[in-house]
């Protein structure tokens, strides 16, 4: 196994953001065989100006056998705004969700917490084996859920979208996090290559994914203002969401 950095971020962030990152990391490390993702010249540290203020971006990029792309952002304007976001990108020719996970939490706390095994298939349907698995999970109580957004369609039933209101919902938010993904991870080392006719069912499912998460207007007005326009879409088609440019493979293993 590759050896990785340890340790999830340099800045000085949110509690519960910070908390969140050290599980990612910790339960990737647990679970798979993890080699360095190689982003794009000049975007896995990003400095800039927002408003007048300071803005970090930190990326940890990795991959593993079923992943093609495990992405972990962590971005602080100031001292106002501290944000966590994550996708797993799986492999085309292993049909697996898309795990996300966004925290943004500004001076007066956590504004919102989303975490999801999103469906990438042509059905936005998920399998037999990822519904036994999230249905025996102890449902949380939250007292202020979020209302998905318009183009929220790629999202399963078990997407948690919440405001917390104090630290025993971001601690259940967090053991969440971590139930998702050790489900994930499991499932993952569990699954097998498919067919070329569902290597390219699974290819459109992402791709339908990264388009429909690329209308996110409020992380294109931060990264313009921060970056301008061309940066900005640059980023967000080439780091945060970037569609599979593949072969795909020619043999089932």
């Amino acid at each position: 196994m590759t050896t990785l950095q340890t340790s999830s971020t340099t800045l000085n962030l949110n509690p519960l953001i910070h908390s969140l990152a050290e599980v990612i990391i910790s339960r990737w490390q647990e679970y798979l065989e993890l080699s360095l993702y190689e982003l794009p010249e000049g975007l896995g540290y990003v400095e800039g100006k927002l408003e007048g203020e300071r803005l970090v971006i930190e990326n940890r990029c990795y991959q593993s056998t079923q992943f093609r792309k495990m992405h972990l952002e962590l971005a602080k304007v100031g001292k106002g705004l501290d944000i966590l976001h994550c996708v797993m990108f799986p492999h085309p020719d292993y049909s697996l969700p898309m795990f996300g996970c966004d925290v943004v939490a500004g001076k007066k706390g956590v504004n919102a917490a989303i975490v999801d095994l999103s469906p990438a298939n042509p059905e936005l349907i998920l399998s037999d084996a990822y519904n036994q698995a999230l249905s025996q999970l102890e449902k949380p109580d939250f007292s202020d859920q979020r209302d998905l957004p318009e183009w929220g369609d790629i999202f399963s039933d078990y997407c948690l979208f919440i405001r917390p209101h104090n630290q025993e919902e971001e601690q259940l938010f967090l053991k969440r996090v971590g139930d998702f993904l050790k489900i994930h991870c499991q499932q993952a080392n569990e699954s097998q290559k498919v067919s070329i006719q569902q290597q390219e069912l699974n290819l459109q499912g992402q791709k339908y994914y990264c388009q429909k998460q690329q209308q996110n207007d409020k992380t294109r007005r931060v990264l313009e203002k921060a970056f301008g326009e061309v940066w900005a879409n640059r980023y967000i088609t080439e780091v945060l969401f970037d569609v599979p440019n593949q072969q795909l493979s020619s043999a089932i293993s």
